[in-house]
């Protein structure tokens, strides 16, 4: 494999194409098939065992190389956090992960997301075993979720952290969020055990994930009449896409109008998941409205993501999104998924994008968004507040 990999890189040094008689699909398709049988057959080459994963795939000590992701403070974090925030709920092993964490680390990101739930604890074990390899626990951001439905109470967030930090390798996450709110219990039996895990050193900042507008400002009022320290973020949804039906039930949304305004007057912290809306800007949006013969109410497609992306986003008022987010992106020379994620990165509010590449190129589509400047009126005129921009 060694040499096939320098015969490519020379290749391409050389300026040459590839191959008329196997294409790079055709090889990376081979690759994966045999990645699955040997994953079936339980084999497992030296090179790929963890411990080995030392050094990026270039053999030179990770380092920021090419500054492209801007960072900023987040109140009780305690060092920057990157505008775009790398997702680790879908990576399948150490060497896939090291892979993507080092590159997007090698353009400037520092901060990473990841929950207890994820994977059954794999996310966090893979996300620590890559800290500890690189020696970077100290230069990153690590964001973490407790408290899941069912086990969504307060008695759950102790327990359920020291496993995560078990995992991960460290003695405190710098940013924690409640991943559900579970609202039969009172508001202020969740702020006094998050500033009991805070006033213990095992997190900084906190917050929640897929919580209400009311409940959010409830908590914030408590910490303030009760001495204590407030949410310094949310994690809900927020993309140019409308979430039409929660992607995965207790999800709440934070872009309608009021939670815009809310999140601009307080300057708090957004940390969007879905922020591209799942691929509705992509071109499988196009493939799976052409395989339907009839119109965009039809359910179209086999694959379950398929189907989550008509559930999820397919409504007349994003069809109209989408259009006007192509159009833009046909004047600015860019994909129409770059314009949709420059509108949650271009707010008025802090907003910290959460994204999940599979492969190094959805990576580099993410950070060409970075590129994007958007005024009031474009921001206005893709969400459909004015026919004028």
């Amino acid at each position: 494999y060694v040499h096939e990999v320098d015969a490519v890189a020379d290749a391409l040094d050389a300026g040459a194409l590839e191959s008329p008689h196997m294409t790079w699909e055709d090889s990376l398709g081979n690759a994966r098939v045999l990645d699955l049988w040997r994953r079936e057959a339980g084999v497992l080459f030296d090179l790929e065992k963890p411990e080995r994963c030392t050094t990026p795939v270039h053999g030179r000590p990770l380092a920021v190389r090419r500054r492209r992701i801007p960072q900023t403070e987040v109140p009780g974090v305690g060092k920057p956090v990157s505008r775009l925030v790398m997702g680790c709920d879908n990576q399948p092993d150490i060497r896939h992960a090291s892979v993507m964490w080092d590159n997007y680390f090698e353009y400037g990101g520092n901060t990473f997301d990841t929950a207890h739930i994820y994977g059954g604890g794999r996310m966090e074990q893979l996300l620590g075993t890559w800290m500890r390899n690189r020696g970077v626990r100290e230069d990153v951001v690590v964001i973490g979720k407790g408290a899941h439905t069912p086990a969504n109470f307060p008695d759950r967030v102790g327990p359920q952290l020291d496993i995560s930090l078990d995992r991960l390798g460290t003695d405190h996450l710098d940013v924690y969020f409640l991943h559900r709110d579970n609202p039969d219990v009172p508001v202020g039996e969740w702020m006094d055990v998050l500033n009991a895990e805070r006033s213990a050193g095992r997190i900084k900042a906190f917050g929640g994930s897929n919580w209400s507008l009311a409940r959010v400002r409830e908590a914030n009022t408590y910490a303030a009449a009760n001495g204590l320290t407030p949410f310094a973020a949310v994690s809900n949804n927020f993309s140019l896409a409308r979430m039409v039906d929660p992607v995965w039930a207790g999800c709440i949304a934070a872009s309608d109008a009021e939670w815009r305004a809310w999140l601009e007057a307080e300057q708090m912290a957004l940390f969007p998941w879905s922020s591209q809306a799942r691929g509705f800007f992509t071109s499988r949006f196009d493939d799976i409205r052409a395989a339907s013969g009839r119109g965009p109410d039809a359910a179209f497609g086999n694959q379950p993501s398929d189907a989550e992306l008509v559930r999820c986003w397919f409504s007349d008022d994003n069809f109209e999104r989408r259009a006007r987010a192509v159009a833009l992106a046909g004047k600015r020379g860019v994909a129409p998924i770059n314009v949709a994620l420059a509108y949650v990165l271009n707010q008025p509010f802090p907003c910290f994008a959460l994204i999940g590449p599979r492969v190094l190129a959805e990576t580099r589509s993410s950070l060409a968004a970075l590129d994007v400047a958007l005024g009031e009126d474009e921001r206005r005129w893709l969400n459909l507040e004015t026919d004028s921009r």
